[in-house]
């Protein structure tokens, strides 16, 4: 299942996340992982979940986002939920049919694998792809 917690700067998205990311540790059977540009959210995850700075790792395309998942994921099968916040710091092409694209490959990923996908992205709800509407939280 795929989940996009979408909204302008300020919105609270992070907060919603972090919040999702504490149920899942508590309620959760298996691994969790929370990717994340810089270290902002060190203190604010438990510390069971696995908190990864993916802004070292220089990724900025789907390509490399899709490989960077599939390797985590490779490397570790007891994965049940993947948090990404503040997904367009991760990615720099904002067209809206890579986004769609990403979107469609991470939900078949995402029922193939049996994981829980919850992305925080800052956009406009109003402006948001038709194809990207049925993930919205």
């Amino acid at each position: 299942m795929v989940s996009i917690i979408m909204g302008l700067k300020g919105s609270g998205k992070t907060k919603e996340l972090v919040g999702l990311v504490c149920k899942a540790v508590v309620e959760g059977t298996g691994d969790v992982v929370v990717i994340e540009k810089e270290r902002k959210l060190t203190y604010d995850i438990p510390y069971q979940a696995r908190l990864i700075d993916a802004g070292s790792y220089g990724i900025g395309s789907y390509e490399l986002l899709k490989g960077f998942i599939s390797g985590i994921h490779a490397g570790n099968y007891d994965i049940t939920h993947f948090f990404v916040d503040n997904f367009y710091g991760l990615v720099n092409n904002r067209e809206e049919a890579a986004l769609v694209d990403f979107i469609a490959w991470l939900d078949a990923f995402a029922e193939r694998e049996k994981i829980d996908f919850v992305i925080s992205m800052s956009s406009d709800r109003e402006k948001c792809p038709e194809a990207i509407k049925k993930y919205l939280r």
